[in-house]
């Protein structure tokens, strides 16, 4: 995950800088709105951290200037200005959140976090098409291919398939599937969990490879490209 900071004063920006890549975050620094620009609208960022006083180009005017080219990219921003007129002309200018300055780093990256979280969020509810491998799911059409094929699903297993694509490489319990799926309590006594997974194998793995659908002995089932 890469993290713009536009910030002009080298003290706190190299401390934002330090305390970001210590927790495993790529970070690119701008001391001014201009290179700010430049760089947000020509790079893949995951999250903008904006100082509202910045020389050339203010965190405002380049704040709406990013939300016009890029409307789902986190912006925070970071001011001394405290009124709650001066809030809410920052969330109005396009800001996702808003931090006063002094601020304690923790707070600061639980913020960062916390939007990071929510914009893939958004990412994941807003695809339409799911892939993996050589399997695609078509959310809107109600639709799987593998191959070219296209295969015919249940209701019910096409919402186990697309339940699988959104968790691929975490393990699924079977408490977890037969919550989510048939919204019910598991029980142990029934198999209407592994009644359908291996419907599901049979449909979208027997004829193709690689094999995506595992059992994880104990825990559960995982869709993966690796064994």
């Amino acid at each position: 995950m890469k993290i713009l900071v536009v910030e002009d004063e080298p003290k706190v920006a190299n401390f934002i800088k330090a305390g970001l890549e210590e927790n495993g975050y790529e970070v690119d620094v701008a001391f001014d709105g201009q290179l700010g620009e430049k760089l947000s609208l020509s790079r893949n960022y995951g999250l903008v951290i904006l100082d509202i006083i910045v020389p050339f180009v203010n965190g405002l005017e380049l704040c709406k200037r990013i939300r016009k080219e890029k409307t789902s990219l986190p912006i925070l921003m970071l001011t001394a200005l405290g009124t709650t007129e001066d809030k809410v002309t920052g969330l109005e200018a396009g800001a996702d959140d808003y931090l006063l300055k002094p601020f304690d780093f923790q707070e600061l990256l639980a913020r960062v976090r916390a939007l990071i979280r929510r914009s893939e969020k958004k990412a994941v509810d807003s695809t339409t098409i799911l892939k993996i491998a050589n399997l695609e799911l078509d959310l809107d059409k109600k639709l799987a291919i593998r191959d070219a094929t296209k295969i015919a699903l249940t209701a019910k297993e096409f919402l186990l398939l697309e339940y699988f694509m959104k968790n691929k490489g975490r393990v699924l319990s079977r408490s977890e599937l037969a919550e989510k799926i048939w919204d019910v309590t598991f029980d142990t006594g029934t198999n209407v969990v592994e009644v359908y997974i291996n419907i599901l194998r049979k449909k979208i793995d027997k004829d193709f490879e690689p094999k995506l659908i595992h059992t994880r002995i104990g825990l559960g089932y995982i869709m993966s490209e690796e064994l």
